[in-house]
């Protein structure tokens, strides 16, 4: 390797000529779609970034709160910096909560694990838990609270007058509506007994400081599952068209707490927030991958959203329009998949995008052009596409799929994208990453010399 070149230039063997279309090969093209998914999950790992974010020291207890995918691995990287080899001794203790799989081996902080994304009796025990040990406290004492994408799920704690069963069908019906994540969460803060800022409420007057892993567009920390230590922004909003909407799919009880005017915390000092990982950082992280393998980059944004299948459609336009060096089409964001009525099958916002861009660019090559893409989510798990992450598109994608009797059309139309990438080994699989900064596309573009 020459001084300053990068470890992921090395692993691909890149040369200075690798830029030209003919040295384009299916396994170098996806050897790079992955180095770069690696860079970016790398670039929002807690174990990595989260040490210069902690605050000062307390003079008091340290009572450690979070919920959320990187629950653990937070908590792991906290428990390394403050009560490592050589760190100053402090009074930490607290609970976190992460999904079933993304728990990890911690110290002094409590792990626990719940259900995603639709919660069950151990999100609601953890977030009592939760509350209760942040009550009683001094102004002396700190609540360090680590909170990640995932968490609005397993930090489940009913209003006054709901119940579990309530709350779990109200996320049912979220999940299938084809709502933008910030009405998801206006709607789950409504009904909560410790989101949008009820945390931090219950914690006075100790000092609250939020350590946050964005995968939210636009970063906004009182989405993140849902803030719990934030004012809720939505507390005078009239939440009744989004009532309506859900009517019939959600209890009467949820029905009217909806409707209802919220209880309003503002009074309440929101806690220091500190954005330890972002979803924009994660793709820049990606580009430098690909510029360094001799690709131009073309960054579309980190907070694109829409349907799914829409935007595949209309990346494979623009991807085929494109003309002149190999270019990646770089971008973040959360799409949404709505579910209509059909029984679905697997599949994930993720692999309905590519499976969506694999029709839109039909197998053809537009004068000569190859695509080679890659969409998943970056906390390794792609909604209900069964164990993946995401998918791989190549050229031949179309091609081998019809070869092995399936329909790629039936597919993306059953909502069986999951099932259909699988089944041709393109389904990316990765496991939990223990960190979320949302999705991560990104389409190689190779025009013919």
């Amino acid at each position: 390797m020459r001084p300053g070149e990068s470890p992921h230039r090395q692993r691909l063997g890149m040369t200075r000529m690798q830029g030209r279309a003919d040295m384009w090969t299916d396994e170098r093209a996806r050897a790079l779609l992955r180095s770069m998914f690696d860079a970016a999950v790398a670039a929002a790992d807690p174990q990595k970034v989260l040490a210069p974010f902690l605050p000062e020291r307390p003079a008091g207890r340290c009572v450690v709160v979070g919920a959320g995918k990187a629950a653990g691995s937070m908590a792991r990287a906290v428990e390394a910096a403050w009560l490592g080899e050589g760190g100053a001794e402090v009074a930490l203790s607290g609970t976190v909560v992460a999904p079933y799989g993304y728990g990890m081996p911690t110290g002094r902080i409590t792990m626990r694990e719940a259900a995603h994304p639709v919660p069950d009796a151990n999100s609601e025990a953890a977030a009592r838990e939760i509350l209760a040990s942040v009550q009683g406290l001094g102004p002396d004492d700190l609540v360090l609270s680590l909170i990640s994408g995932g968490g609005s799920s397993v930090l489940s704690l009913p209003a006054d007058g709901l119940t579990l069963a309530d709350k779990q069908q109200v996320n049912r019906a979220l999940l299938a509506s084809g709502l933008d994540i910030r009405s998801m969460n206006a709607v789950r803060r409504r009904l909560s007994a410790i989101k949008g800022g009820k945390l931090a409420a219950a914690a006075a007057p100790a000092r609250v400081v939020t350590l946050t892993i964005s995968d939210i567009p636009g970063d906004d920390a009182s989405a993140i599952a849902s803030g719990p230590t934030i004012p809720d922004p939505d507390a005078a909003r009239d939440l009744t068209p989004l009532a309506e909407l859900l009517r019939g799919a959600i209890s009467e009880a949820a029905y009217a707490l909806l409707v209802r005017p919220a209880e309003d915390l503002q009074h309440v000092a929101a806690s220091d927030v500190r954005m330890i990982a972002a979803p924009l950082a994660s793709l820049e992280a990606a580009a430098i991958v690909a510029r360094e393998a001799g690709v131009a980059v073309e960054m579309l944004g980190d907070d694109i959203e829409g349907e799914s299948r829409e935007l595949g459609a209309e990346m494979a336009a623009r991807a085929l329009n494109l003309s002149g060096r190999p270019t990646l089409l770089l971008s973040g964001g959360e799409t949404t998949v709505t579910l209509t009525g059909q029984k679905a099958g697997r599949g994930g916002r993720n692999t309905e995008f590519a499976l969506a861009l694999a029709l839109a660019l039909g197998g053809r090559a537009g004068n000569g052009t190859r695509v080679w893409a890659l969409a998943g989510d970056t906390d390794g798990e792609d909604g209900a596409s069964g164990g993946g992450a995401g998918a791989i598109v190549s050229p031949d994608t179309l091609a081998r799929a019809r070869a092995a009797g399936l329909s790629p059309e039936e597919s993306l139309a059953g909502h069986d994208s999951g099932s259909f990438f699988d089944a041709i080994g393109d389904l990316l699989k990765t496991g939990p990453t223990f960190t979320n900064v949302n999705d991560f596309r990104a389409v190689l573009v190779i025009p013919a010399e």
